[in-house]
């Protein structure tokens, strides 16, 4: 048998590849060029928000009636497209529409009704109730002199009949005639938004193409998902401390209980900072007419109930996936608030929590955007 002996196999290697030369330093691609680079970005991107935020509050009569108007929209966004399918789409938004006015009519009398059937006897109450506390505070070592409330009494007087308070009488009935105009105007933008919804937002979505057009799909998704959610969720929540507070008021025969409860339902669409005031009010309208002992049984009450749904109902009903953190819901209220008041403390949580569902799905149905995701899933 004969060997055959192998060749020696010679590597051949490869040339080196010449080292490129280091790349000149400039005033710009040093660290401090680079720190200088993010400091002009971040400028930019604060005077651009700046003036969004200045022509948003300048627009106010238009951009908060839009904003009502898409979040009533989203909340009742299952029943009109239960509706579209069985009936014609106009027919449909009149009637989701008619039961919406009708339900914020029915809100407005009910407060408007119990306040002028109860203001005689709580007026009555009221005085025993001031008389009681200025016999309480005449008993203290630091108690005012009569000539000191007399002055300041004279001071509210000439207050009163000053010039200042009819300018502000005048603002007020200016304030008035805004909200008449910001109200129809909602209805309007509100009777479009329920008939051409879809259409509305296919229009928007023109412009964008490929990747972009589907994170346009997912983000307008997820707006109205998180929006019909958030109201849907928080109206259930509101609804039973109302009853709860409610039904304690009426069998404590506090006055003005059913204006009282329609507040509670009101103000608890204002995250924590909401139920804190309607307990105070309901608290101090128990004090004035029925003593201190009623006012710290409405505010057992007012505790009790809001534990309960605040660590049993509100889990259940909002879920996880719109539940923010405390802290970020304070911030937000405190920015709402600073903007645009009362209406801007209502609208801040819910527009918090669409841009935080926006950034949940920006990647992908599933997938949040690079910088929001978990260091240990990313690395998985």
């Amino acid at each position: 048998m004969l060997w055959r002996r192998r060749a020696p196999q010679v590597r051949v290697e490869a040339p080196a590849q010449p080292t490129p030369p280091p790349a000149a330093r400039t005033l710009w691609t040093d660290s401090l060029g680079t720190l200088a680079t993010r400091a002009i970005q971040i400028i930019a991107v604060v005077v651009l928000a700046a003036g969004v935020i200045w022509g948003l509050r300048n627009l106010t009569l238009v951009v908060i009636p839009v904003l009502l108007a898409l979040i009533f929209a989203s909340a009742f966004e299952p029943v009109m497209s239960r509706l579209r399918s069985r009936l014609p789409a106009v027919l449909a938004t009149i009637i989701v529409l008619l039961a919406i006015v009708l339900a914020l009519g029915a809100v407005g009398w009910l407060i408007v009704w119990a306040v002028r059937d109860q203001w005689d006897e709580l007026y009555t109450q009221a005085q025993d109730g001031v008389m009681q506390v200025l016999e309480w505070v005449n008993t203290l070592p630091f108690a005012p002199t009569q000539e000191q409330i007399d002055e300041w009494l004279g001071a509210l007087t000439d207050f009163l009949t000053s010039a200042q308070f009819g300018s502000g009488a005048v603002a007020g009935v200016s304030a008035v005639a805004s909200f008449v105009t910001g109200f129809v105007l909602m209805v309007v933008v509100l009777f479009f938004f329920l008939k051409d919804g879809p259409a509305i937002w296919e229009f928007l979505r023109r412009p964008f193409t490929g990747e972009w057009y589907d994170r346009a799909t997912r983000a307008g998704r997820k707006t109205v998902d998180t929006l019909g959610s958030y109201v849907r969720g928080t109206a259930t929540v509101a609804a039973v401390d109302a009853i709860g507070i409610g039904i304690g008021l009426w069998i404590l025969q506090v006055p003005l209980w059913p204006a009282l409860a329609v507040l509670v339902f009101l103000l608890a669409f204002i995250p924590i900072v909401g139920a804190t005031l309607a307990g105070t009010l309901a608290a101090l309208v128990a004090l004035v007419a029925s003593g201190p002992v009623i006012a710290l049984v409405v505010v057992g009450i007012v505790i009790a109930v809001n534990q309960l749904e605040g660590n049993l109902l509100q889990p259940v009903v909002m879920g996880r996936a719109l539940k923010l953190n405390a802290l970020v819901v304070l911030i937000a209220l405190t920015i709402g608030t600073v903007l645009s008041g009362v209406i801007g403390a209502v609208l801040a949580v819910p527009l918090t929590a669409v841009a935080w569902g926006i950034v949940q799905v920006w990647d992908g149905p599933d997938r949040p955007a690079r910088w929001a995701r978990r260091k240990d899933s990313a690395r998985a």
